[in-house]
């Protein structure tokens, strides 16, 4: 679904990201891990068009991309959550819901009932504004309003940051079930270890904006990642 070849991100004069290469398949959970500021939200923006990388080659659905914007992204199958939610805090959950719509044909300019069975409590807050929320109801309201746009890549910035642990272990389980339905890729930025480890299926390491490993699961011990990402 999506690769990236040797992608590089600046701001300013100052270099982030160094010949980052990676993909990300249909069906899998490709964790991206590291110390902080080594470069992983910035990967996710680049991806998702909110920053123009500085070179380096993506191909998103079999097309090669040139530098566009987000909002072109989204409407291609590029669900963004960023880190700290970014929500409306003075529009309902329901509104939130609706601005994923932009997204969309008019003919589906509706919330599915799949979106209230994957977060319940978002159907009773419904008429709520989204700034009484509590921080892990944010969270959750947040991957909804991707969902809505039906993406076809979902990238997940700190999913976890600052919630409690309940609603951590739930949305652990929403991450596994649209991972098995196969039918969207997940790149997933996370700094709470077991939670990542849990649920990747490919891992990447970054160090000072360089990837320092590539690896599937199943082919790599936990110590050695462990050992890689702890300071």
């Amino acid at each position: 679904m999506l690769d990236v070849k040797e992608l590089n991100l600046h701001y300013g004069n100052s270099q982030i990201l160094y010949d980052v290469s990676m993909h990300a398949k249909l069906g899998e959970v490709t964790c991206v891990m590291g110390t902080n500021g080594v470069g992983k939200t910035s990967l996710l923006r680049a991806i998702s068009g909110t920053h123009p990388r500085s070179g380096g080659d993506i191909t998103f659905d079999g097309k090669p991309l040139g530098q566009i914007g987000a909002h072109k992204m989204a409407q291609m199958g590029v669900g963004y959550v960023p880190q700290g939610r970014d929500i409306f805090p003075l529009l309902t959950v329901h509104e939130n819901l609706q601005t994923g719509f932009s997204c969309l044909p008019k003919s589906e300019h509706f919330i599915p009932d799949d979106i209230f069975e994957l977060f319940p409590v978002l159907k009773e807050m419904a008429p709520r504004r989204g700034g009484d929320l509590s921080g892990g109801q944010q969270q959750q309201l947040a991957i909804a309003r991707a969902l809505i746009t039906k993406p076809k890549l979902l990238l997940l910035d700190e999913p976890t940051e600052g919630i409690q642990p309940n609603i951590i272990q739930h949305i652990g389980k929403v991450i596994s079930l649209l991972r098995d339905r196969g039918d969207m890729a997940i790149i997933l930025v996370e700094q709470y270890f077991d939670f990542a480890f849990e649920l990747a299926d490919q891992i990447i390491v970054l160090q000072r904006g360089k990837v320092i490993k590539s690896a599937l699961k199943n082919e790599i011990r936990r110590e050695e990642i462990l050992d890689l990402v702890s300071v």
